[in-house]
C-alpha cells in the first residue's frame, strides 16, 4: 500500500500545477493582457454639409441649347481640412409638361476636382417652362450626405434678324464681324464667313426674351471691321428696322411663356450690298 501512495502523489502533483498553469494563462488572456488587433480605420470629421448650386442663362430660343455650370462642396467626402477624401457625384434629369427634343447631358459624373462641371441642355420646339434638376451626392465609406437642387429657365419663340448679305463683283472679302444691336444696345456679334465676288450669304440672329416694353423698338446691324474695308450700299455701316410692340395680355406670364408664338416669330429681312476695296501700292 504504502508504494500504491508514493507513486500516485507526483501524478497529482502534476496534474494540479498544470491545471494552475492554465489558470493562469486564462487569467492573463482574460484580464489586463493586450489582444493584438487590425490598423484603426479614423474617419476624419466633415468640414460643412454638402452644398451646391446650378447656374445658367433663364431664357433659351426654341430649338437652341445652353450651357449650365453644376457647382458641390462639402459633407462626408470633405475632411475637416478641406482634403477631399471621398466621392462627390451628381444627378441630372428635367422636367417640363412636353420632353419632346428636350435633352441634358451628362446626366451624371463625379467632380474630380474644385470646378465646376458644364452640361449641355437641347431644347425642342415648344414654348413651355423648363425644370433642371439635380441631386449631389457626397459620399465617405457608409456615411452618404445628398441635396437636390433645381433652376428653372423659359423656352420662347425668338426674335428672328435675317440679313442677306451679298457681295460685289470687285474682290473677295475676308471674315468679319457683323454686331446686333436692340434699341442701341449691342445683344450678340454674327461672323460672316469669307465671301468671293457676287457671293451671297444669308446671316441669320436669334433673339430670346420674356418680353420687350410696349411701344417702337429698332434692330440694326453694324460693321465692327476694324479696318475701314467693309462696307454696305451707299457707303452705311449700320443698317436698322424699326418695329411696334403692342400691350401685353392680362395674363402676363401665361402670355409670354405659353402663348410665346402670338408675340415672336418676327422676321426682318435686310437686303445690303457688300463691297471691299483694296489698298494700292504705296509709292515712294
Amino acid at each position: 500500500m504504502s508504494g500504491r501512495r508514493s507513486l500516485v502523489a507526483p501524478l497529482v502533483g502534476v496534474v494540479v500545477v498544470v491545471a494552475l498553469l492554465a489558470g493562469i494563462a486564462l487569467g492573463l488572456g482574460l484580464g489586463s493582457a493586450p489582444v493584438p488587433a487590425g490598423p484603426a480605420t479614423i474617419r476624419p470629421a466633415a468640414t460643412a454639409p454638402v452644398t451646391g448650386n446650378v447656374t445658367g442663362p433663364s431664357i433659351l430660343a426654341t430649338g437652341g441649347n445652353g450651357t449650365f455650370l453644376i457647382n458641390a462642396t462639402g459633407g462626408p467626402a470633405y475632411a475637416a481640412n478641406g482634403t477631399k477624401v471621398g466621392n462627390l457625384s451628381f444627378y441630372a434629369s428635367v422636367r417640363a409638361t412636353n420632353l419632346t427634343g428636350i435633352t441634358i447631358t451628362p446626366t451624371q459624373s463625379n467632380f474630380t476636382s474644385a470646378e465646376a462641371i458644364p452640361v449641355a441642355l437641347s431644347v425642342g420646339s415648344n414654348a413651355l417652362e423648363v425644370t433642371i434638376s439635380v441631386m449631389i451626392s457626397s459620399v465617405y465609406h457608409k456615411e452618404n450626405q445628398s441635396i437636390n437642387l433645381t433652376d428653372s429657365l423659359y423656352v420662347v419663340v425668338p426674335y428672328v434678324v435675317s440679313v442677306e448679305i451679298i457681295n460685289g463683283a470687285s474682290a473677295t472679302v475676308l471674315t468679319f464681324p457683323v454686331v446686333v444691336d436692340l434699341d442701341n444696345s449691342p445683344i450678340g456679334t454674327v461672323k460672316v464667313p469669307t465671301l468671293t465676288p457676287d457671293q451671297a450669304y444669308n446671316l441669320s440672329f436669334r433673339y430670346p426674351t420674356l418680353g420687350l416694353s410696349p411701344g417702337e423698338h429698332t434692330f440694326s446691324i453694324s460693321l465692327a471691321n476694324e479696318h475701314g474695308l467693309v462696307r454696305f450700299a451707299n457707303g452705311l455701316t449700320t443698317y436698322s428696322t424699326s418695329f411696334y410692340v403692342s400691350s401685353a395680355a392680362p395674363n402676363y406670364t401665361l402670355w409670354y411663356v405659353v402663348g410665346a408664338v402670338a408675340f415672336f416669330g418676327v422676321l426682318f429681312i435686310f437686303a445690303t450690298r457688300v463691297a471691299a476695296r483694296r489698298r494700292g501700292a504705296t509709292r515712294r
